[in-house]
């Protein structure tokens, strides 16, 4: 029988369950036994020192940034953004923590999501200095924050009683009841209200019993709205508001809107509508080739968590022969992108972090296009693979898990894989796969979704020889189509034909990022478990 998370247990036995158990010793008290729950505890402590340092270390390197090479500061910044999140979600994790004995349900969840998302930042910090400099005395102490934090998330996973998927959490949350959405595709009291909002071109107050507005603001580029830029719309919405209070919404009129958006960390629970897919489209050209960072590259960038983006187009246009531009880079707890369209090529769409939602969007690209760390569910989405560069393959995923204990991953249910229409002709002249293992413990399903004859046979393609073959973890279950033939797919230990429901369960919105909680107040329509 396990360990109780309060049963007395040793530092050496409490240690098994991280992949650095040395350290983890020398994290802990060397006498007498403490329970789990406590080491966890204790270790976060430790982390939350650890991410202090390393936040002022960065600091004092950004202070002689006039000695750097651009590239190089600009990777700085990437890790300074990263840092302050990750302080932020260890002391929200601490406070959970001091907060009781029995680390359960949604509060366990939300503790795993925040320390699966800083083991990703730091991640993300080293992979951006690696490639702006072959030697960087940041390495040694990123590797070793990596550590610390990976020890936290396991004791911290391991002390978690297996949570409740009960409807009495949405009374936990204090949200609201499920939405309608009406015909056009907006929210009825969107649907009701939106060309009064605009004619009356100031802010109102709406609220209905399906849903929460605390304000709303418009954005036309003709001047008849509050704000002829996204960006000044955004700087206006109020901070860290709860979503017990209404959403801040932002209309965007139609129009093509060329500015790089970021809707930071304090601008809590945003709605942003536009007009439609291809009619309310916001662009932008960075890439790594031209200097950016792939983290920076982004179009539009949002870490504000509860934020929703409803009927809008989202693009980079630097093209496949600029590599990764990632046109949306999401880090944001509890969002949704709803009836969306995200348009690149290499790197398209970076799921970074923290819990993700998608549904009925178009997604485009060529190379590692879906690619992040995050806990995410695509739902009835079309995916499109596009034309590559010469010589180059098409691969659909590219997921980021590097930790056992990470609860993260992609799963696609019920969706569209296949070639976006000025490809099709020429599908059979390139090789398109699934997925491929872009770090060691990567996690990707497709689940009841169509798989067109762009597909290769094996389905999965290898990052680097045998690297993450047997750690990895991708699945497929019911899919259909041309493409979803399982008998020559390939023969990685990590591979699985899923073969029964309670596993193919696992990935549903329901259990895999407890969407049943948080998705009812976004008014987006949602299935919570495999049904279509």
């Amino acid at each position: 029988m396990a360990e109780l998370p309060t049963s007395p247990l040793s530092p050496d036995s409490a240690c098994k369950t991280t992949l650095y158990p040395r350290l983890c010793k020398s994290m802990l008290p060397n006498y007498g036994s403490n329970n789990l729950y406590n080491y966890g505890r204790l270790s976060v402590q430790k982390a939350l020192s650890n991410a202090f340092g390393f936040s002022s270390l960065i600091d004092r390197k950004l202070k002689n940034r006039f000695l750097i090479p651009n590239n190089q500061v600009a990777a700085l910044r990437d890790c300074k953004l990263l840092a302050d999140l990750t302080t932020d979600y260890l002391l929200n994790t601490m406070a959970t923590l001091n907060s009781t004995d029995n680390l359960s349900g949604a509060h366990a969840d939300d503790v795993q999501t925040l320390l699966s998302a800083i083991v990703t930042n730091q991640q993300t910090c080293y992979e951006g200095l690696r490639a702006s400099s072959p030697s960087n005395d940041l390495y040694a102490p990123l590797t070793n924050g990596s550590e610390i934090y990976s020890v936290s998330l396991a004791l911290v996973t391991h002390a978690s009683t297996p949570r409740e998927r009960k409807r009495k959490q949405r009374k936990e949350r204090g949200l609201l009841s499920e939405l309608k959405v009406g015909r056009d595709g907006f929210p009825q009291w969107l649907s009701k209200e939106k060309h009064r909002i605009i004619q009356a071109g100031k802010r109102m107050l709406l609220q209905s019993d399906s849903v929460l507005v605390n304000d709303t603001v418009t954005v036309a580029q003709d001047g008849s709205g509050n704000f002829t830029t996204i960006s000044d719309a955004i700087n206006a919405a109020p901070n860290r508001t709860d979503v017990k209070n209404g959403y801040f919404v932002i209309y965007v009129l139609k129009g093509v809107y060329e500015e790089y958006v970021s809707i930071p960390k304090i601008k809590w629970n945003l709605m942003m509508v536009g007009d439609g897919i291809n009619q309310t489209i916001i662009t932008g050209n960075r890439s790594v080739v031209d200097g950016s960072t792939t983290f920076n590259s982004a179009t539009f960038a949002v870490v504000g968590q509860g934020f929703v983006a409803m009927d809008m187009t989202f693009r980079n246009t630097a093209g496949p022969e600029k590599h990764q531009a990632v046109a949306v880079r999401n880090g944001a707890d509890l969002s949704v992108f709803y009836h969306c369209s995200v348009e690149g090529y290499q790197d398209t769409l970076y799921t970074h972090s923290l819990r993700q939602f998608y549904r009925e969007c178009d997604i485009y690209g060529t190379i590692d296009f879906i690619f992040g760390n995050a806990a995410v569910v695509f739902q009835n989405c079309n995916l499109y693979a596009r034309m590559p560069m010469a010589s180059q393959n098409n691969v659909f995923t590219a997921q980021g898990r590097t930790d056992p204990n990470q609860n993260t991953g992609t799963s696609i249910l019920n969706c569209s894989v296949t070639a976006s229409s000025d490809f099709a002709w020429n599908s059979s002249s390139v090789n398109s796969y699934l997925g491929r293992p872009w770090k060691e413990y990567s996690r990707t399903v497709y689940m009841k979704s169509f798989i067109d004859s762009l597909i290769d046979s094996s389905g999965w393609l290898p990052w680097s020889g045998d690297f993450a073959l047997n750690t990895l973890y991708y699945g497929e279950f019911n899919n259909s189509g041309p493409g979803a033939d399982t008998s020559k797919r390939v023969s990685w230990p990590g591979y699985h034909a899923i073969m029964n429901v309670t596993d193919a369960g696992n990935f549903t919105v329901s259990n895999f990022i407890m969407g049943d909680v948080w998705l009812p107040a976004t008014s987006v329509e949602f299935h919570a478990g495999l049904d279509s």
